[in-house]
């Protein structure tokens, strides 16, 4: 799809210190200390993004140090686990949102592959890989292994130790499940409780049932629209946000020439697929096409973070995406 760019237009905005930052997929800002910029009394001065192609990114200085919640009271402390390993990193997000973060000793799968969004207690846990060797068994040392159908061989390295399946399932159900199995199983229904009750006093309090949100995603080669069954889709229809008429279906499509204003909204959301996918979505953001909708002219498009609105997939991530859409509903770019 060809789009003009105006040129001028076009500046991405990085306040930084010193020496520039690379872009990260989260946007996120830089951490040198020795260049890091601060008051006279010794304090940091913040320096994140807060803008992307002249749009305004929600949340650009969330704390991940602070995504986990408390931790949770056991059903009977004589099941409790003290040593966690998963198998999969999709659970970790389940753990962090009953604070059992601190008790998960190593993850068996590649790093990198642990989620940022979940913040330093999380990322800072070892990657031991799929098919751990014996010494990062015994350092793991583990009371329980939580695995799921398709991570279920990396569990068999730890023989002996209890062992838990979490069967597929959407991520409500899923989280149950995990809480379920660390012995949890009150406290889950009460945290789901909790966010249920705040989303549904959101969408009241914004008056969410009289704004059309548009969800769109830039890959590094195309403009896809998130569906009503994305996981972000699910926490806005949960608020009572609506969706166009064109995305109102569980799946989401890819934009096209002849659809292309499908995108368009009162609000627009959209979020980055990868730096190929930021580096385009910068291009269609500053585009002629893009910027005579009207939610672009009427300055109505803001930048979310595509790791915690798609990838995040659990109650941790729900709550940030919940915090967002109380922050920016009714902003502008």
């Amino acid at each position: 799809m060809r789009r003009g760019d105006r040129t001028g237009r076009g500046r991405v905005v990085l306040v930084t210190a010193g020496a520039a930052c690379a872009v990260a997929l989260a946007l996120s800002g830089c951490s040198d200390e020795q260049t890091a910029l601060t008051t006279p009394d010794g304090k940091t001065i913040s320096t994140s993004t807060t803008r992307v192609a002249e749009v305004n990114i929600v949340s650009a200085d969330r704390d991940y140090a602070r995504t986990c919640l408390a931790p949770t009271a056991v059903d009977d402390a004589r099941a409790d686990a003290a040593r966690i390993v998963v198998t999969d990193p999709a659970l970790l997000d389940d753990l962090c949102a009953l604070g059992l973060g601190p008790r998960v000793t190593a993850v068996t799968a590649a790093p990198g592959s642990i989620p940022a969004y979940l913040g330093p207690q999380l990322t800072a846990v070892p990657t031991i890989g799929t098919s751990p060797d014996a010494a990062a068994v015994r350092s793991a040392a583990p009371d329980l292994v939580l695995t799921t159908a398709q991570t279920a061989g990396s569990a068999g390295a730890f023989t002996g130790t209890r062992s838990v399946t979490i069967p597929a399932g959407d991520w409500r159900s899923r989280f149950q499940s995990v809480a379920d199995a660390v012995g949890r199983s009150d406290e889950a229904r009460r945290l789901l409780g909790e966010f249920d009750t705040e989303a549904t006093k959101t969408g009241r309090r914004m008056h969410a049932a009289h704004t059309q949100v548009s969800l769109v995603r830039f890959t590094a080669d195309a403009e896809k629209i998130a569906g009503t069954g994305s996981f972000a889709g699910q926490i806005l229809a949960q608020v009572g946000v609506q969706r166009p008429a064109s995305q109102r279906g569980a799946e989401g499509f890819t934009v096209t020439d002849a659809d292309f204003t499908d995108a368009d909204a009162d609000l627009i959301y959209v979020s980055f697929e990868g730096e190929g996918g930021l580096e385009h979505g910068k291009q269609v953001l500053l585009s002629d096409r893009w910027l005579d909708m009207g939610a672009p002219t009427w300055k109505r498009v803001l930048s979310v973070d595509d790791e915690v609105w798609y990838g995040g997939d659990g109650l941790a991530a729900a709550w940030l995406v919940l915090n967002d859409i109380k922050g920016s509903l009714n902003g502008n770019s």
